[in-house]
């Protein structure tokens, strides 16, 4: 599969496109005022401990206190200990599910969290997910220090290869390496995961990047003993720098960049861990935007529309809701040949396909429920839920398919670490109120009237102006022309009629006259 990594940096934002294949795949967006937070380490204060919900929030200095779950105050299993997740969730992953109370035990038995910690204590913790709605930040005790080779853990006491290394003898290999570079077993050093990347790397880069791991937790946990909580003890790398260490290796073809300023960087950084890529590194500085030239930006404009249109003619709508994702499949203007079965089987399979596509793109997580077209075949569905997860196991963020159920839903669950594409670079509607919907033209005369016969009864006002949006004013003139007329006499107040394109279309002002005062929130109401 043909990988390439578009980086377009400028003072103001930082964006990173991954393409696979030509096609746009991951899109993540770094800026000034919303900088990542997944990472950081914190010395923090702990605020209250519920044994209820097994959980504690604690103080790191955030706008809202983190949560800490019993599940995330042990020692990961050794079957967790692969590069997934990076050890506890950090970086590119992070535990899934969407839930406060969830915790990712997977069975253990959890210690009871109030005798693990008290309120007022003070504590070393790292965020594995970011604030997300109402929610604030969730944290773990486990902290892990990514590398580009290896990942350490110093609360761990194994050593863990990643999955993804599939021979037997290589996967031994670094185990044997690693437990040999590991200090005197005498004196704990913590556990480590072997990362993706380090396939074939050498003693030498091995034991440099351990020995620097090593270096940056000493430092860190001597800082921790100074500062005063909360305060945060250790930044994760930036987007970008990330983005580097993690994705950037063999399996890329090319990574394009607009910056000379992250050119040099990471020509730099490259030059002491693999310099091998640096031959793979074009700094792009013509007169055509690096993203208009692969043709990418028209598509990031649409990741905010409800409606993907699909290749056959069908189209998939996508709605986030509060509790989950909604994602509906529909056959469009797609109506195949003969064979109705055949024709919808090919409609889900492209919808598929191109739905494990958007969640990555959009950066969705949590709860989603999938709407297939209905199939009559079992073989039809099976097929469309194995093309489903063969195009999710793709993605860097843990997700799982349940089976199709009895209504023909499929239910899986996306890896949340941060506020999707959707909640982080939008915000909701002025005039709708984020419902996507506003109120006819007829349904605002039926509550206009409603509020001046209101006024007429409760107040003395006899004289007012109606400012309206002009789609209803132009609505009352060619459908309702008696209106104003019927609603004078039975009021007996003066009205006259003003179209206001400022005014919102579902929204009216009432104005007294003659002194100007605005007097609708006095008497509107549904």
């Amino acid at each position: 599969m043909k990988r390439e990594i578009l980086i377009n940096g400028s003072p103001r934002e930082t964006r990173v496109a991954i393409l696979e294949d030509d096609r746009l795949v991951e899109l993540l967006v770094d800026r000034p005022d919303m900088r990542r937070s997944v990472g950081n380490i914190y010395r923090g204060k702990v605020e209250a401990v519920l044994p209820g919900i097994q959980a504690a929030f604690i103080d790191i200095g955030t706008e809202k206190s983190a949560f800490l779950h019993a599940s995330d105050l042990i020692e990961p299993d050794e079957d967790e200990l692969d590069e997934d997740d990076n050890g506890n969730g950090n970086g590119s992953g992070g535990r899934s599910g969407g839930g406060r109370g969830g915790g990712g035990g997977r069975g253990r038995k959890l210690p009871n969290i109030q005798d693990v910690i008290k309120r007022g204590e003070t504590i070393l913790v790292q965020v594995t997910k970011e604030p997300i709605s109402t929610k604030g930040p969730r944290v773990t005790t486990q902290i892990s220090l990514p590398g580009r080779y290896l990942v350490y853990l110093p609360y761990a006491s194994r050593i863990g290869v990643s999955r993804k290394i599939e021979d037997r003898e290589e996967r031994a290999r670094l185990r044997q390496l690693m437990a040999e570079l590991m200090p005197d077993p005498k004196d704990p050093a913590g556990g480590l995961i072997v990362r993706t990347v380090a396939e074939d790397a050498s003693r030498d880069q091995l034991k440099r990047e351990l020995k620097s791991l090593l270096n940056l937790w000493k430092k860190i946990t001597r800082k921790a003993t100074f500062v005063r909580p909360p305060a945060l003890v250790q930044r994760e790398a930036s987007l970008t720098s990330g983005i580097i260490r993690d994705l950037f290796s063999e399996k890329v073809d090319r990574l394009y960049i607009d910056s000379k300023q992250l050119f040099t960087e990471i020509k730099r950084y490259l030059a002491d861990v693999d310099p091998d890529l640096i031959e793979r590194i074009t700094l792009e500085q013509g007169s055509t935007p690096l993203f208009d030239k692969l043709d990418i930006e028209a598509e990031i404009a649409s990741l905010y529309e409800r409606r993907v249109d699909l290749p056959t003619g069908g189209y998939v709508i996508i709605e986030p809701t509060e509790a989950l994702i909604s994602i509906d499949v529909n056959t469009g203007r797609y109506t195949g040949k003969k064979d109705p079965e055949k024709t919808i089987l090919k409609t889900n399979l492209v919808a598929a396909r191109e739905i494990a596509r958007q969640l990555r793109l959009r950066d969705v997580g949590g709860i989603i429920v999938i709407d297939f077209i209905d199939m009559e075949s079992q073989a039809n569905r099976d097929q469309v839920l194995q093309e489903l997860r063969t195009h999710l196991a793709r993605d860097r963020a843990r997700t799982k398919a349940f089976e199709v159920s009895g209504l023909g839903l499929i239910e899986m669950t996306r890896q949340r670490v941060r506020p999707s594409l959707w909640h982080s670079m939008t915000e909701p509607c002025p005039a709708c109120g984020g419902s996507a919907r506003v109120f006819k033209p007829e349904v605002v005369v039926g509550r206009l009237e409603r509020t001046i016969k209101r006024m007429a009864h409760d107040s003395r006002e006899r004289q007012l102006t109606v400012r309206l949006h002009p789609e209803v004013a132009l609505f009352l003139l060619e459908e309702e022309p008696n209106f104003l007329k019927s609603l004078r006499k039975s009021t007996k107040m003066d009205l006259e009629i003003r179209d206001d394109p400022i005014i919102a279309v579902d929204e009216f002002r009432l104005v007294s006259q003659p002194a100007g005062r605005d007097v609708t929130e006095k008497y509107a109401v549904a």
